[in-house]
Order: structure tokens, then C-alpha cells, then sequence
């Protein structure tokens, strides 16, 4: 009885901290845009401090240099179009510029505008995804992306001074037959009380079971 009852207990304390993350979650996303982190915030950038802030940058993209990351959205199967951008500051951002369909895959086909141009970029900021996919490793020797992987893209580009997050740029920067931004999904799930719930219930179970053993002992 008392295990459940525990387990009831965390499974509330993980509500709390869930509905306080989704909270700050939709100020961030809902802010005005601030400019992305420099390379002395690097060291710190993290999920809980950076994540899914708006942030806007400018600089030139580097078309040459796109990564396609396999992608399943709204809008059926396809890619994610990766072009890192040198910004005024000299650094480096990779920019997820959107979603193009499955027979788009040419890299050059997705670029757009002049690279030589400077653009202006609004949208949010994402943590690196290591690693690959569920059951899927990115394999950068055969041009096989899975997961948004900064680290390993930007040794694969070979790419320099490159910042450990990628932003997910919104739709205000879509072109005429480019990449198809703004699709970033920001939904968690919150089943926390059903959960605790469950627990508890299970927890008076427990003890009606323990009474209903323990009285007939006494009786005797």
C-alpha cells in the first residue's frame, strides 16, 4: 500500500512539472523574437534554459552545404531541409528551413533566392537530436540523416565556429517553391493524474485487501 501510495505521489509531482513546462513552453513560443545565443551562451545552451525560444538571426545561407533529414509531418513523408547560415556575427547556425516532399530530395533543388543574399530568419530554437532515429543511426558516410544531429552534420560539411542548436524557422521566411516552414509541432502529453489516479486506487485496494486478511485473524 504504502509503494503505490509513493508511486501516486510522484506521478503528481511529475504533473506539476509537466504543466510548469508546458506553461513556460507557451510564453517562449508565443515572445517576441530575441536574438539567438553567441558562442559565450554556448557552454549553457540546454533543453530546460533554450529550448523553443523565438529567436531571429540574419546572415547567408550556405545552399552548398544543405542536409536532408528524413521527416514525417502534417504534410505525408519527405525532409527536412538543414542549410547552415554564416551570420553577420561570423558564426555559423544550421536553419531547419522546412519541409519538402519525398521526390524533392536534390539538395539543390530546395534552395532558393540568391546565396550571396542576406536574409533574415525568424523562428524557434531546437536542442541538437544525437544519434538517429528510433531503431535508425544516422549514417553520415552514405548521406543518411535521421534525426537533426548539429554536431555530427557540421563534421560531416565540415563546417567551423558552428553553434550546438539548429532553429526551426517559421513561415515567414518561406519562398516560392522552397522548403515549407512553421511546422514544428510543440505538443506534450500530460496523463499524469489518470496516473496517479491509478496508483491510489490501487494503493486502497492494497489495504482493503490487508484489512480483509488481518480482521478474520483478529476474530480468532
Amino acid at each position: 500500500m504504502a509503494g503505490f501510495a509513493a508511486l501516486g505521489v510522484w506521478q503528481l509531482e511529475r504533473r506539476a512539472w509537466k504543466l510548469e513546462l508546458i506553461d513556460r513552453v507557451e510564453r517562449r513560443i508565443h515572445a517576441e523574437p530575441a536574438p539567438v545565443p553567441g558562442p559565450e551562451a554556448w557552454p549553457s545552451v540546454d533543453a530546460a534554459g533554450y529550448a523553443y525560444h523565438r529567436v531571429r538571426l540574419s546572415g547567408r545561407y550556405l545552399h552548398d552545404s544543405e542536409t536532408l533529414v528524413q521527416a514525417v509531418t502534417e504534410l505525408g513523408a519527405g525532409y527536412w531541409v538543414l542549410t547552415p547560415m554564416v551570420t553577420l556575427q561570423g558564426t555559423t547556425v544550421l536553419v531547419n528551413r522546412g519541409f519538402v516532399a519525398g521526390d524533392r530530395r536534390d539538395p539543390g533543388g530546395s534552395a532558393a533566392g540568391n546565396p550571396a543574399q542576406e536574409t533574415q530568419v525568424t523562428g524557434l530554437l531546437r536542442i541538437t537530436e544525437p544519434g538517429g532515429g528510433f531503431l535508425r543511426r544516422n549514417d553520415p558516410a552514405a548521406g543518411r540523416w535521421y534525426s537533426r544531429d548539429v554536431t555530427a552534420i557540421a563534421a560531416a560539411r565540415g563546417l567551423a565556429d558552428v553553434a550546438p542548436y539548429f532553429v526551426d524557422a517559421d513561415a515567414s521566411s518561406d519562398a516560392p517553391g522552397g522548403p515549407r516552414g512553421g511546422l514544428t509541432v510543440v505538443a506534450f502529453t500530460n496523463h499524469h493524474l489518470i496516473y496517479a489516479l491509478t496508483w491510489f486506487v490501487l494503493a486502497i485496494m492494497a489495504g482493503g485487501a490487508g484489512l480483509f486478511m488481518l480482521l478474520p485473524e483478529r476474530r480468532r
